[in-house]
């Protein structure tokens, strides 16, 4: 590969440095760059008279002001990205011609946008909902965008009734209420009504729903693509993406606290993470399949409500993603960034999803509205990084300045050029799939089982998993207000384990179902985040410390921490220096007031806490709520009473130790796991 080509394919950073501006030090101008001598007054008809029409800096000041917010996305609004790069692991030019997938040398810039679906703008970030996962790759054949989310499967099987979806899920239109919640009527009407649905709000109604940060959560493709090689052999495909710290969530008592506490608590969990150089790694995954094994599961591949379990078809590792690199304008990048599942490279190619279908026309109709014209393409979050030449002229924000008198094909003024590709030349060419058949108004039989991976996923569930779903369940039905939709769900999920609806049920007053449940018994361990990587790494400590705290020993279990890679935070009275006994100073992060134990990982007493009652009486609740989200607690030899009297007992993920490098070691460790499931609580 030429060092052309690196250059090329890794010049996203240096292509975007020429629309960054810093007004520091500059003097005022309008957006002709005509210079300002006055910003405080209008013009006006003396000091007293009306503001004069010809005032064009006032004019041209108020316009922008009234035209900068854009429509929001009707779904996906909340979001938040970073920028980072792709490098594949070894070339994959056995499944795939796309050239970033073939040489490991080469670093592909990507824009990654991770947002909630259901809620506006501004809503908060901790909500049960599913959570996007959009993949911009900068590749030196045009832009790929990877489009997905965090739950492998979909509410819906064909892209026709999406808008019926989204109106049930949105907030109910005669009082616009719940925000960012699918605990109301219209949402579990349509999920009774539409069962179709049922594998997808198993997931939904799961941890997966509530991530503890979008570090730690999966990506997937959702849809069946189509990879193609050099020789026009095609693969089906379905990606994924794999954090590298493994996939862990919120408990849903601490999910709706943060939510008052920090609404942009997943976004700052990012943006700092980054800024320490806590860079997010996630690993492609891909499963393959031939196309001569289209129809050998006991499931449609292309029906988008359904997972290919992993223990069927493996998922081969084939490279890595690093975010390193925050927004510098959250508007000007991560608002108007405009995905497309449609925006593929020579090498991806597409299955005939029905969901997938209706997208490849739905997101350029969106991107129209949102960004205001057909050039969304020439903002410079979306400019490609190679050359773009076409017959497309004008619209709103039109950026390129075309010379010449021709913008047609074929032509014979400019030479017929823009000039088309060959295959050979990189021109993109469609798989060449067989196609023919009655134009209807239908589904495959084989997309009409609804149940089977429902009940697959329920059985693949741990013990505690299983309690999250029935809970929620439980939560969600009981804020919906008709007792007729109640039952219908519940004898809806009757199809699916008994196990599961029984205790639902009883909890909303619903009748049990006296016989139902699914024969299927087999179980994907892939899917049960028990069996995810578990890393101490990036984990925030609050660390309880007061004045005249023992140096050597805070000083000694802080450094074996940071070595650990934690990031322990000092939580005290008040916030600016406190000193140790030996006059070793510490800053304090937070205050009782300013923090929140649901905004740490994990909570720890040491000492210096004697003298002061207020101080223990707010760590003692600090410490309480935090056993009781299973989270890792501990004290040092100082600060054991205060642990003992919080009411916390022994047990696991409770870490006390007399020798502070036994100390330091073990909580680590339990901090490693995340939660601690098996606690006992009151």
């Amino acid at each position: 590969m030429s060092n052309e080509r690196s250059v090329n394919v890794n010049g996203k950073q240096e292509q975007l440095e020429q629309y960054r501006a810093s007004d520091e030090g500059q003097k005022m101008t309008t957006n002709q760059g005509l210079k300002i001598a006055e910003d405080e007054f209008s013009l006006k008809a003396g000091e007293r008279g009306p503001t004069l029409l010809e005032d064009f800096h006032f004019r041209e000041k108020m316009t922008h002001f009234d035209h900068e917010r854009i429509p929001e996305r009707v779904v996906h609004a909340r979001g938040f990205a970073a920028h980072g790069e792709f490098q594949v692991y070894e070339s994959l030019r056995e499944w795939t011609k796309a050239r970033f997938l073939q040489d490991p040398s080469v670093k592909t810039p990507v824009f990654v946008r991770f947002s909630t679906v259901a809620g506006s703008r501004g809503s908060a970030e901790t909500v049960r909902d599913a959570r996007g996962f959009a993949t911009k790759f900068y590749t030196e054949e045009g832009n790929y965008d990877l489009v997905g989310n965090n739950i492998p499967v979909f509410f819906i099987q064909d892209a026709i009734k999406f808008p019926d979806l989204i109106h049930a899920l949105k907030p109910e239109p005669h009082h616009e209420m719940p925000q960012a919640a699918s605990a109301h009527d219209t949402f579990w009407d349509f999920v009774a009504n539409n069962q179709e649905s049922a594998h997808m709000v198993m997931w939904a109604m799961s941890d997966r729903a509530i991530p503890r940060s979008f570090r730690m959560m999966e990506g997937f493709g959702v849809h069946t693509f189509r990879l193609v090689n050099e020789q026009g052999k095609a693969h089906f495909v379905k990606f994924h993406w794999k954090p590298v710290l493994g996939v862990h969530s919120l408990v849903w008592d601490e999910a709706q606290k943060i939510s008052g506490k920090d609404p942009d608590f997943h976004r700052r969990d990012l943006w700092e993470s980054i800024e320490q150089g806590n860079f997010p790694e996630f690993e492609l995954g891909l499963q393959l399949l031939p196309e001569e094994d289209e129809f050998k599961f006991d499931f449609d591949i292309l029906d988008p409500t359904k997972i290919w379990p992993e223990e069927d078809v493996p998922v081969r590792l084939v490279g890595k993603m690093t975010l390193n690199r925050n927004v510098d304008n959250v508007f000007a990048e991560t608002e108007q960034v405009a995905f497309h599942p449609g925006h593929v490279v020579p090498g991806i190619d597409f299955s005939n999803d029905p969901l997938l279908q209706g997208r490849l026309f739905s997101y350029t109709d969106t991107q129209l509205i949102r960004l205001g014209g057909p050039n969304f393409h020439e903002l410079p979050i979306n400019r490609p990084v190679c050359p773009f030449h076409n017959n497309q002229r004008d619209g709103y924000g039109r950026q390129t300045i075309n010379k010449g008198q021709v913008s047609y094909h074929n032509n014979s003024l400019a030479g017929n050029t823009p000039a088309v590709s060959t295959e050979a030349e990189g021109g993109y060419v469609h798989y060449q799939e067989k196609v023919e058949g009655r134009k209807v108004r239908a589904r495959s039989e084989s997309f009409k089982d609804h149940f089977t991976q429902a009940a697959l996923f329920w059985n693949s569930m741990s013990f505690p998993e299983k309690q999250h779903i029935i809970q929620a369940l439980s939560f969600e039905l009981g804020k919906v207000r008709s007792k007729d939709v109640q039952q219908q769900v519940v004898d809806m999920f009757a199809h699916v384990s008994l196990e599961l609806v029984t205790p639902v049920a009883e909890a909303i007053g619903a009748i049990p179902p006296a016989s139902g449940g699914s024969p299927v018994t087999k179980a994907s361990p892939a899917l049960s985040q028990a069996h995810t990587v578990k890393k101490p790494m990036t984990r925030k400590v609050g660390v309880i410390v007061g004045q005249g705290f023992d140096d050597a020993e805070v000083m000694s279990v802080l450094d074996a921490w940071k070595a650990a890679g934690l990031q322990p935070e000092i939580i005290g009275e008040k916030l600016g220096q406190i000193t140790g006994t030996n006059h070793t100073s510490l800053e304090v992060n937070h205050t009782f007031l300013t923090a929140d134990s649901v905004l740490f990982d994990a909570l720890c007493v040491v000492s210096g806490l004697a003298e002061s009652p207020m101080l223990q009486k707010q760590a003692a609740r600090f410490l309480q709520e935090a056993y009781e989200h299973y989270k890792p607690v501990g004290a040092t030899r100082e600060g054991r009473p205060l642990l003992e009297a919080s009411g916390v007992e022994s047990g696991p993920g409770v870490v006390v130790a007399d020798q502070t490098d036994e100390f330091a070691a073990s909580f680590v460790e339990a901090v490693a796991a995340h939660r601690h499931w098996d606690r006992k609580l009151v």
